[in-house]
């Protein structure tokens, strides 16, 4: 990336639900790699027909927002309300549904943009919660990327999937001021 690329935030639509699956694809062959299956697994989204009607729904709901750079989508942020698998809010929020990037550009500082731009609508909204779940398994290196955007660790959930292994997930909540 160089200074006269700057990434923009646009809002996504129902054209974009390819683009969301892409990047989901490049991130999990960027997690198989590296040996860290537990996240995403190891096949595609764009072959499991539960992650594409997911990312239909993302992609026509409202909320999903793509960071550009150029003519290129680099990241993915989808707000909304929280998925039925975390604990509720005790307070009105504005929940990170997902957060993915091009992982060509990691160290760019894309998501932790794309969680600013999510803070910025929250408090526009009126909202002084924004929370987000992640894996909570293997190094907790994710756990750990959210903390450093300011992000506090709150409950720990598991969701049962059955045939396979149990997923840990880690919900994280950051004040709004």
């Amino acid at each position: 990336m160089t200074d006269q690329q700057t990434v923009t935030i646009r809002p996504g639509g129902p054209e974009d639900a390819a683009t969301v699956l892409r990047l989901l694809d490049s991130a999990t062959a960027w997690l198989v790699a590296r040996g860290r299956t537990g996240q995403w697994g190891t096949e595609p989204a764009s072959a499991d027909p539960r992650r594409i009607a997911q990312a239909d729904a993302w992609a026509a709901g409202g909320g999903l927002y793509l960071a550009m750079l150029g003519d290129a989508a680099v990241g993915a942020l989808v707000v909304g309300k929280a998925t039925a698998y975390v604990p509720p809010a005790t307070e009105p929020e504005l929940y990170v549904n997902l957060l993915v990037t091009d992982r060509a550009y990691a160290g760019h500082g894309i998501g932790a943009g794309l969680l600013a731009y999510a803070a910025e609508l929250a408090g526009e909204r009126g909202l002084g919660l924004l929370r987000v779940d992640c894996y909570g398994g293997d190094d907790r290196a994710l756990v750990r990327f959210y903390e450093g955007c300011g992000f506090t660790a709150t409950d720990p959930f598991t969701v049962e999937r059955p045939g396979r292994a149990p997923w840990p997930g880690q919900v994280l909540a950051r004040r709004l001021t």
